[in-house]
């Protein structure tokens, strides 16, 4: 097995205010005198106990996330990490919910901040962030009709997709067309989570209803095998999170997850971290446990980022520079 350290990784599936350090945010919570008890654990990580109280403690995280400011220096903060785990391109899931409720205005000015650190990152550190602006599914259909025009508004360079993330369990696909209808208008990709908790059926109520190119995890699909099939035939691409899904209980080990079954069906598979600190990964960590799992090296991973790369929402510029670094290795 090769040395992938070095091995220059592209990241599509990662939520921003998921991917923020503990010792961040009881920073911000001591500066601000915000009571964070009962979200994290005695060594001081992330606590939860299923997929529910997850949602509930990264919604607690990020209640002191309340400037532009404090999503500049978190930027800044989940790219130096990324970086030092060889990712030269992330999309990050941004959610204007967290960044002044959904007020157009104030979603600029968080945005702003947040363009800045990803520039800055990029002259430091040589990695390049997107941002893939994000509605909750759990917030309900009207409020991502709030969200879909934070997404048209500032759609362009930064801003390249739009996506629903949030529990699968509430409200149907069909109820959010009219925000994914917006965000394709405006030029964005599209992606939407799907195929985590929801079973296979939440995987084509996605593809049916939103007409996304993407989709974020989709791992259940491997419980249908005509929708595998589809899937590869139509070149969907799965955003696929292998330490999210087993610290979540989707699958009990690495072993009898279906990324690989997927692969050798056909199926467009990537990886990514999803809020790495809740589930005590990196993509270091990522790649060495599929590749000790599943004998994947250096050819394996290499097609899996350049799937990434060419399922990537940024422009044609940006993408032929990022596929020069791919050809370096």
């Amino acid at each position: 097995m090769s040395d992938l350290t070095t091995l220059p990784k592209l990241e599509l599936h990662l939520h921003l205010e998921g991917a923020a350090p503990p010792d961040f945010i009881r920073m911000l919570a001591g500066r601000k005198h915000i009571d964070l008890s009962g979200i994290f654990d005695e060594r001081g990580d992330y606590a939860y106990s299923d997929f529910v109280d997850f949602l509930r403690v990264y919604e607690a995280a990020c209640t002191v996330l309340t400037n532009p400011q404090d999503f500049h220096d978190l930027t800044l903060a989940v790219l130096e990490q990324s970086a030092a785990e060889g990712v030269i391109y992330s999309e990050a899931f941004l959610s204007p919910d967290f960044c002044g409720g959904g007020d157009l205005v104030a979603w600029r000015e968080y945005l702003a901040a947040i363009e800045t650190a990803a520039a800055t990152a990029q002259a430091r550190m040589g990695i390049t962030l997107r941002g893939c602006i994000t509605c909750i599914r759990h917030f309900g259909p009207e409020q991502a009709r709030v969200i879909a025009r934070c997404a048209q508004e500032t759609a362009g360079h930064f801003i390249t997709g739009f996506g629903i993330a949030g529990d699968e369990n509430r409200f149907h696909p069909k109820e959010f067309t009219y925000a994914f209808d917006a965000a394709r208008e405006a030029g964005l990709g599209l992606t939407a989570h799907a195929g985590e908790w929801g079973g296979p059926q939440s995987v084509r109520d996605a593809l049916d209803h939103l007409r996304v190119s993407r989709i974020g995890h989709g791992v259940r699909a491997v419980e249908d095998t005509a929708l595998i099939d589809d899937l590869a035939a139509r070149g969907v691409v799965l955003e696929v999170c292998p330490g999210s899904n087993i610290a979540l209980g989707v699958y009990p080990e690495l072993k009898a997850h279906p990324i690989a079954r997927l692969r050798d069906a056909g199926v467009k598979v990537t990886v990514s971290t999803d809020d790495p600190p809740f589930f005590h990964t990196t993509m270091q960590r990522e790649y060495q446990a599929l590749a000790e799992v599943f004998g994947w090296d250096i050819p394996e991973f290499t097609e899996i980022n350049r799937i990434a790369l060419d399922a990537a929402f940024c422009d044609p510029e940006t993408r032929a520079t990022l596929a020069a670094r791919l050809e370096q290795t």
